[in-house]
């Protein structure tokens, strides 16, 4: 009996089950076809009401109550443009007709002055509406970024804080007050309200690179250099994201990491001229500061080819492709002090190559070093003082006088000057008829040539 029982009992769940499918289905065919023929009354309705309106204008174009009912329809759609030409009617024409609610008409009119980006428009409407009601917050609101669209960044901030003291709980003024802070400069108070956008848009890469910014201007460099390095890869902020990464690292004596940034820059596609530029200009340094100067070099003929005349990229080409060829010249200028040094006290045996010198002392300076020795020969012996200068740029007459002060207080009997740059006219002018002679750029380097630093 039991056997008998089970088939049955299946047979009637399945029919219960099909028979609850098909209802369903009905059901949802049902309310697919109400929300079809809701649709179509309401668009019947919108059409009917368009027509009613457009046809009272026809034979009164102030027609109030037309014209409100058109203004509160193509507002409610968004229909920017026409919400705009409405409502400068109904506001044009309220000194003549007083059923207009003039406020109202002032404030819609800037909503959508505002939305079709005819900022100053907005301006003038949204500033009568908060005269009459300080309390409208659409008004400040608007207002503020009217304000802000026309890069008056400190009347922005005054309609935004007005419009939170009336609504504390609206997220609206969170991204406008942080930009107007931003870019009126005043990056710390940018901060919470750019950090509460970013909560709200996670994604916002804009608001990302402005927090860094911020941030960066603020001292919050490390926390800054995440937030840059983040963003290195993305097309639009990856750029200017490379180099701000790349600066904090420099500034950090960083150098491998500010390449690391710099190069990936390097790498990114449709970079605008200018910053490819800095890039490229940054890194270049950077590999001369570590003494790669083939690497720093490839990279400035690089920018020569983009952009002939950049800075003063062709001086530095024209430097470091000597340098390139002559390691005593990258000893001489880009070297520690104990190998400088050392290089000075050769330069002074290479340039009295058959006479005794014995050094009696060296001076490590702020812009030089000095080596005073003696210089022997079979009939006589002389005193002398030596001072380098690892500069490329012009040494003035101030310098060369104190040197010679110098010469006469310790009693040598001679000075040279030693430099990779040029003295100044008047220096030379000093030095006639005195016991100080110049090595200038030329004659350096026909000694550094002659210097073997392993012999």
């Amino acid at each position: 009996m039991d056997s008998m029982l089970v088939p049955i009992l299946l047979t009637i769940i399945s029919v219960s089950i099909f028979i609850i499918v098909i209802m369903m289905v009905r059901s949802v065919k049902t309310k697919k076809k109400e929300v079809a023929s809701g649709e179509r009354q309401n668009k019947k309705t919108r059409n009917s009401i368009v027509k009613e309106a457009e046809k009272k204008l026809a034979h009164d174009p102030h027609n109030v109550p037309a014209l409100t009912m058109l203004g509160e329809l193509y507002f409610t759609e968004k229909n920017w443009e026409k919400t705009w030409t409405i409502y400068k009617t109904l506001y044009d024409i309220a000194a003549a007709h007083v059923e207009v609610n003039m406020t109202q008409a002032a404030l819609r009119m800037g909503i959508a002055a505002f939305q079709l980006e005819k900022y100053n428009d907005a301006i003038i409407s949204l500033s009568t509406v908060l005269k009459k009601i300080p309390d409208s917050f659409d008004a400040a609101c608007y207002l503020g970024q009217a304000f802000y669209k026309t890069n008056s960044y400190d009347k922005a901030i005054f309609c935004l804080k007005r419009a939170k003291e009336i609504n504390p709980q609206s997220s609206a003024v969170y991204e406008p007050m942080g930009f107007s802070y931003f870019k009126a400069n005043k990056y710390r108070e940018s901060l919470p309200y750019l950090k509460k956008v970013l909560d709200v848009q996670p994604d916002n890469k804009e608001v990302m690179f402005s927090i860094a910014v911020a941030m960066t201007e603020t001292g919050m460099g490390e926390k800054a250099i995440k937030i840059f390095m983040h963003l290195r890869p993305d097309p639009l902020f990856g750029p200017r994201s490379c180099i701000e990464a790349g600066r904090l690292h420099e500034k950090a004596k960083n150098l491998e990491f500010a390449i690391q940034d710099y190069e990936i820059g390097m790498k990114l596609i449709n970079v605008p001229e200018k910053e490819m530029l800095q890039i490229k200009y940054r890194c270049a340094n950077c590999y001369i500061q570590q003494k790669n100067i083939a690497k720093g070099l490839t990279i400035l003929k690089q920018i020569q080819a983009l952009h002939p005349g950049y800075k003063d990229v062709d001086a530095l080409v024209a430097r470091y492709t000597e340098l390139n060829q002559n390691s005593n010249l990258q000893t001489y200028l880009l070297s520690g002090t104990s190998d400088f040094v050392a290089l000075c006290r050769k330069f002074i045996t290479v340039y009295y190559p058959n006479q005794v010198v014995k050094v009696e002392d060296v001076s490590v300076l702020s812009e030089s070093v000095e080596v005073l020795c003696t210089v022997a020969t079979v009939k006589m012996e002389t005193r002398e003082l030596f001072r380098f200068y690892r500069t490329v740029s012009v040494v003035g007459d101030l310098n060369v006088r104190e040197f010679h002060s110098k010469i006469r207080d310790i009693k040598c009997d001679r000075g040279f000057c030693v430099s990779m740059g040029k003295f100044s006219e008047s220096a030379h002018k000093f030095i006639d008829g005195r016991p100080i002679d110049f090595i200038e750029k030329d004659q350096l380097i026909k000694i550094l040539k002659k210097i073997n630093m392993f012999a």
